[in-house]
């Protein structure tokens, strides 16, 4: 391993996806757990335990039952807005009509494509919408300031973005353009068989460990918590600038190559342009108002 590692950084070979080892998840003989079901979970699972010490610290505009709330409609959210997102946005091709909510059978009444979540396809914006959907709930239904609860949810969504790109680059999936720099890598199903970027990483350290540690030590070690919007508006402006950069390494879905051909960006692209816009609105918002005194 080492000696392919120290040969690739020398411009002699690429590195194969399949001499590192990994696996799509553990066999079980009976059931085969996937990593890329693990990611959710764990992502969900971190950022639900860290929403519970953010509760408990000084300012805070919620308690942890409002938490607990947030914890079952954010993953419902998470789950069905990816899937829609992903079929609205990404299943179009040439004809623009999203095929996972049109392909049935002639005994069908429900494309079951669009539940076959083991199958992957899940889209970022439309997770934030499914999340932002929750958050307006919870915070309608128990009384919250609502831009708060973004503050405080944003924070936490890292997590999530982190380990499923990780799931991604384990599964072998999402890979990024040709490319022939020292640590290209050649993914056993890519039909071209060519050396390209490993993307899910960059979008892991990206999308994943910058924007956990900007969050996290703009929540505990300022006093952005008390800015309302400061916090989703770096998450925002953040997290679709790394999108948006990191595009332009990763293969575009091959159902949208000729949108990406004519317009010259990627559909993901497109999508992070609003976020960004946004994001640095809230941003200047915040920070052009005085700090809150109390947690309200």
């Amino acid at each position: 391993m080492l000696s392919l590692l120290a040969a690739t950084a020398s411009g002699h070979v690429p590195i194969y996806w399949q001499d590192l080892g990994l696996r799509p998840g553990i066999d079980l003989g009976f059931f085969t757990l996937r990593f890329y079901s693990l990611a959710y979970i764990a992502g969900i699972a971190l950022g639900y335990w860290h929403l519970t010490r953010m509760v408990k610290a000084p300012g805070a505009p919620m308690g942890l039952r409002h938490a607990e709330d947030l914890f079952f409609y954010c993953t419902l959210g998470i789950i069905l807005g990816g899937r829609l997102g992903y079929a609205l946005f990404y299943t179009g091709g040439e004809t623009g009509i999203p095929s996972l909510f049109t392909h049935f059978t002639p005994t069908e009444r429900v494309s079951w494509d669009l539940l076959r979540l083991w199958d992957g396809g899940m889209s970022f914006h439309g997770g934030v919408l499914g999340v932002l959907t929750a958050i307006v709930w919870v915070s309608w239904r128990g009384k919250l300031p609502f831009l708060r609860v973004c503050d405080y949810i944003a924070v936490n969504v890292p997590f999530g973005m982190m380990f499923g790109r990780l799931a991604n680059f384990v599964n072998g999936e999402l890979w990024g353009r040709a490319a022939d720099v020292p640590w290209a890598m050649v993914f056993p199903r890519d039909p071209l068989g060519i050396p390209r970027h490993p993307s899910q990483l960059y979008e892991a350290g990206l999308e994943g460990a910058l924007m956990i540690a900007i969050l996290l030590l703009a929540f505990w070690k300022t006093d952005a918590r008390f800015r309302p919007g400061l916090l989703v508006g770096l998450f925002t402006a953040g997290i679709a600038a790394a999108r948006f950069t990191v595009e332009f390494f990763r293969e575009p879905d091959s159902q949208l190559l000729a949108f990406t051909q004519a317009t010259g960006l990627s559909m993901g692209q497109w999508l992070s342009l609003p976020l960004v816009v946004i994001g640095l609105g809230l941003v200047a918002r915040a920070l052009m108002k005085p700090p809150l005194a109390s947690g309200r």
